[in-house]
């Protein structure tokens, strides 16, 4: 059976479309934690995944998390794995700690290169 070239021109369209959409979706910024909260979020990500995925990102007990390593890793599937973790595997899931909305923060700066670490703010460095 051949498929008439309007039909065919126009799946190459829509699909065409959906992959302009999802590139546009994954460039967007994600939702701003307040500038205490960011800095909590940086400490964290440098602290406790840099425990297993190594200090400088390039890897240890987990994968590298450097943006060179994630260039191909949806964001949506990264963002699933620190809020829910990896069954049957050392990464935990921070649901408990971490929001959605933050983990996608998260996802969007290490694809991108991940902030320094200034240290925790000083209200949450007494606690």
């Amino acid at each position: 059976m051949k498929i008439p070239p309007l039909l065919a021109h126009a799946v190459v369209l829509l699909g065409a479309a959906l992959v302009s959409a999802y590139a546009a979706a994954s460039e967007r910024l994600p939702v701003e934690p307040d500038p205490a909260r960011a800095r909590e979020l940086v400490h964290i990500v440098r602290q406790d995944c840099g425990s297993c995925h190594g200090l400088t990102f390039k890897g240890g007990l987990g994968p590298a998390l450097t943006a060179e390593a994630l260039a191909d890793k949806p964001a949506e599937g990264l963002v699933a794995t620190i809020v829910g973790g990896r069954p049957g595997t050392p990464m935990p899931p921070f649901q408990t700690i971490l929001s959605e909305a933050e983990a996608e923060w998260i996802v969007y700066w290490l694809m991108r290169g991940f902030p320094a670490d200034a240290g925790l703010p000083q209200a949450a460095a007494r606690n």
